[in-house]
């Protein structure tokens, strides 16, 4: 079965990055899809997409339809649509996957993921995503970052998978990739639950701020930091009449403060590092 289609002749990219973003359970606040969303306000040329045909239960995610310019009725069907991203004064580009959690052959679908990745020749792979966890608002998100690769995880101070039991198709997207050899790593945002189902922007921040830390590749997030404040902002008015949830979030405040981490890494210190890393696996 053909699933993956480009719509032209493949570019020559230089050791491309590939970052992922699925509509879903594993899109909390629509933080990893908005960080994707924010790489792509710079022009991008479109690739390809995977067939949304044999993915989707389409009574449970349904086509949208709309009047075109021409007075045509258009169907509007869920997209995981390719694009590749130049990066001005680096020697790296971005592919940029950003779609929908499919519903159904997920086999098929990670498969996918793994030809894109090898068509490309891509370097790595980053997967991003966001859960809901007991954090406050009013700290940064904490981003959890990890690889199965022992020598990239003490590299980017990443943990090492160690979860097991009911997963979703990130889990079987890696498995995959780790099958077949390519390098992937996950970095995952912590949403606060009692807002998690509207749009987080400061989620999204923050996961486009650790891969840039990784990577050494510019992401934009800066420009998030004015609509970040507002959301804390609309999320303080919203809670400043119940002192329950007020004490609740002073709670999580004291918790978060005596977690956090030591200082990160000098960022400049952490990206070489990271490149060192891609130049030994053969991507010069």
């Amino acid at each position: 079965m053909t699933v993956l289609t480009w719509n032209t002749a493949l570019p020559t990219l230089r050791s491309p990055i590939l970052v992922t973003a699925f509509e879903g359970l594993f899109d909390i606040g629509e933080a990893a899809t908005g960080a994707v969303d924010t790489l792509q306000h710079a022009a991008g040329e479109a690739l390809g997409e995977i067939d949304p045909d044999p993915f989707f239960d389409f009574s449970e995610r349904r086509p949208e339809i709309r009047i075109g310019a021409d007075g045509n009725r258009v169907i509007e069907w869920p997209e995981n649509q390719i694009h590749a991203l130049a990066i001005p004064d680096h020697d790296r580009d971005l592919v940029l996957l950003r779609g929908v959690e499919p519903h159904l052959m997920w086999r098929t679908f990670s498969e996918a993921v793994a030809d894109i990745a090898r068509d490309l020749n891509v370097a790595l792979v980053v997967t991003l995503g966001a859960m809901i966890a007991e954090v406050p608002h009013t700290r940064p998100p904490t981003i959890t970052g990890s690889t199965v690769d022992p020598d990239l995880a003490r590299l980017l101070r990443l943990d090492q998978p160690s979860y097991q039991g009911p997963t979703g198709v990130i889990g079987v997207i890696h498995e995959r990739l780790e099958r077949g050899g390519i390098p992937a790593v996950s970095l995952r945002a912590s949403v606060p639950h009692y807002v998690s189902g509207t749009p987080n922007p400061r989620a999204s921040q923050a996961l486009l701020e650790r891969f840039e830390r990784v990577t050494g590749l510019p992401t934009g997030w800066s420009h998030l930091a004015d609509e970040s404040n507002e959301w804390e902002e609309r999320v303080n008015e919203a809670m400043s009449d119940d002192d329950d949830i007020t004490r609740y979030v002073q709670r999580l405040e004291q918790r978060y403060d005596a977690l956090a981490e030591s200082s990160l890494p000098n960022a400049d210190d952490l990206a070489a590092e990271f490149q060192r890393y891609l130049r030994q696996q053969g991507h010069d």
